[in-house]
């Protein structure tokens, strides 16, 4: 009789003991975070340049810019002159070379990291000697360069593909000594749909040209 009793108080025992080391599941756990997604940095011309003017000063102090422009990828077409990426290319008389500086609002992968950063040096030429220009004449930004070159025959490209790419670029022009905005309606000149030149300096529109 004491066996047949002691069965069911050994296995009442057991489970209230599992009862007891069960853990309970709580209903108001907190959600996992969920990380922020980083949005690109879409910059005008002048945005970039001024943070790569002060990084090639400290590379050289008279370093001078001879070429800007910007880039196309999947964060902007460079509508209403912006772009994640502007490079610019300077040059040092003192040290007969040159490098090109790039400044990054890009998050893609394969775009240079946020921020300036630069390439080697290279000797320079003659021929970038005579394309240096003063910094201080680089008035018109892209944004107002963009709207003229609208005005002038772009609105037309793009009422035809909204999506159309467009690049900028500014050099000086020796000939007629005037620091020049190309806005080029295409990935290259190759495929262009147009190009409009635009006064750097005074935002008066130049010419179109194909």
């Amino acid at each position: 009789m004491k066996a047949r009793v002691g069965a069911p108080v050994v296995f009442l025992t057991c489970l209230i003991l599992v009862a007891c080391s069960s853990t309970p599941t709580s209903s108001n756990s907190a959600p996992a975070p969920v990380a922020e997604k980083k949005e690109p940095v879409l910059y005008t011309a002048k945005s970039c340049f001024s943070q790569i003017a002060g990084v090639a000063a400290r590379w050289s102090p008279d370093a001078m810019p001879v070429h800007l422009e910007s880039a196309l990828n999947a964060e902007s077409t460079g509508l209403d002159g912006k772009s994640t990426i502007w490079r610019a290319m300077y040059a040092s008389p003192s040290r007969g070379t040159w490098r090109s500086f790039t400044c990054s609002g890009s998050r893609l992968k394969d775009e240079p990291a946020i921020g300036v950063t630069s390439t080697v040096e290279s000797p320079s030429s003659p021929e970038m000697s005579r394309s240096m220009f003063q910094s201080l004449l680089l008035i018109v930004d892209s944004d107002k360069a963009f709207a003229t070159a609208q005005e002038n025959g772009g609105a037309s490209i793009l009422k035809k593909n909204p999506q159309q790419p467009i690049l900028y670029a500014v050099d000086w022009d020796a000939k007629n000594k005037q620091l020049v905005w190309s806005i080029m309606y295409g990935t290259s000149h190759a495929d262009s749909k147009g190009i409009g030149l635009v006064d750097a300096t005074s935002g008066k529109f130049l010419r179109a040209v194909k």
